[in-house]
């Protein structure tokens, strides 16, 4: 959501397509062609290294292999969106600047009455004008939109053990785009991470590719890892919450949020909250930015920080005696912020939100408040929890369990190793 950074899905439709990692099934792999018989158990998971950073970027990436010959794009990733699109010469009638040549469509298009693309259109009246295709338009918070058709494509991607996969799968081919307010950066397209039927994880899933289990993990120094598949962590060590039925299009707790700072209530509870890896920065609703505004400028009282209003890179940023050079040199002064979810009757469990997971460093040497007003941008009353705030920790969105978990990771570390490696946490 965002190159605001949130770009978050919030009209028309859903589509998400995860294309990246591939989780080892549970069942055991039957004798077909091109898989050896040595391999009678199931597979594990599809790992992509992550290039980008929250500042001063804005964004995070992968690397998708997509088309015969396969062709690399870069594509921005979006848990708060379901539709993975290129930007597409079909031709293209309004294209954005692009790090790759346009993605030169398949021939095979997918009507109008298949049932991805009626998943796709499940919440709204389009009717079929054009049966022999599905066409699609998805809007994002910031203003941004792409407009296109539905085709199928060879996506091409490797197991952890070195298998070669390349299945069949459905993607918009995005003729006509328009720049949100906040999108600087060249990008071939994005690659929807979200809830949805039509997503490329459970179009894999449905193959009998891979579970139904996403996660990344993103390193404050910059790039982390993507993946499909449960093995790369043990999930006893990993604090989890139930996703929530009701709010069923993107990755939310069930129970809503109590915020706390410096491990005290702030009095906000049941705070709707949505995990989105495509927005770069954090967004309360302004009940809860102004509660924790407040607080801070109250802590910062009599501090050697004072506010640096000629710095516009945030809303919100202080300066000291001297630039800043790190977050090291200035967390001493701020409180850790947390959200407490309750598991069951009488458990809760806590996203720690510590201060490097809220500031940045401006190019100006001040720091500033990587927590943004999202009433202000449309968010209503939504509570979005951005890159910034899940840098260094492994989040997992369980589709199989309905759950979100998440736990402390060296995600620099963790990128380093070999994707071809299985590391358990």
């Amino acid at each position: 959501m965002e190159k605001m950074n949130v770009r978050f899905m919030i009209v028309l439709m859903v589509m998400s397509l995860v294309l990246g990692f591939s989780s080892a099934v549970d069942f055991r792999w039957r004798k077909t062609a091109g898989f050896s018989d040595r391999f009678t158990r199931a597979v594990s998971s599809v790992v992509f290294p992550v290039h980008g950073n929250v500042y001063p970027l804005g964004y995070y990436n992968v690397t998708i292999n997509i088309g015969q010959p396969p062709r690399p794009y870069y594509l921005d990733l979006d848990t708060g969106s379901d539709l993975t699109w290129l930007q597409c010469d079909a031709p293209c009638v309004r294209c954005l600047e692009a790090p790759h040549p346009l993605y030169q469509p398949s021939s095979d298009l997918i009507p109008c009455n298949d049932p991805l693309c009626k998943a796709l259109h499940l919440n709204s009246n389009q009717r079929c004008e054009t049966p022999e295709q599905c066409d699609y338009e998805v809007e994002y918070a910031d203003g941004g939109s792409s407009l296109g058709v539905l085709v199928r494509d060879v996506f091409s991607m490797n197991y952890t053990q070195g298998l070669r996969l390349t299945p069949r799968l459905a993607l918009g081919c995005g003729y006509d785009q328009i720049p949100g307010a906040s999108s600087h950066h060249p990008l071939d397209g994005v690659l929807g991470l979200g809830r949805g039927k039509v997503s490329i994880l459970s179009q894999l899933h449905s193959q009998g590719y891979v579970k139904n289990v996403i996660g990344h993990c993103l390193s404050s120094l910059g790039g982390g890892i993507l993946f499909f598949g449960d093995d790369l962590y043990d999930s006893s060590r990993v604090s989890w919450t139930p996703m929530s039925r009701e709010y069923s299009k993107h990755y939310s707790p069930a129970m809503g949020g109590e915020l706390l700072f410096g491990g005290r209530t702030t009095g906000l509870k049941n705070l709707l909250t949505v995990f989105d890896s495509g927005s770069s920065y954090t967004y309360f609703n302004s009940k809860a930015y102004q509660a924790v505004t407040y607080l801070l400028k109250r802590e910062l009282s009599g501090k050697p920080l004072k506010e640096a209003r000629d710095d516009h890179t945030l809303p919100l940023c202080w300066q000291g005696r001297r630039p800043f050079m790190s977050i090291e040199e200035v967390k001493k002064y701020f409180k850790p912020l947390a959200l407490s979810f309750k598991t069951g009757w009488r458990s809760k469990t806590l996203f720690e939100i510590p201060p490097e997971a809220y500031l940045i460093i401006s190019m100006k040497g001040n720091v500033c408040l990587g927590i943004l007003n999202g009433t202000e941008i449309g968010l209503q009353n939504l509570n979005l929890i951005g890159d910034i705030s899940m840098q260094d920790q492994m989040i997992i969105y369980d589709n199989e369990k309905q759950s979100i978990g998440w736990m402390p990771v060296d995600c620099d570390e963790l990128a380093s190793l070999k994707a071809a490696q299985v590391y358990e946490y």
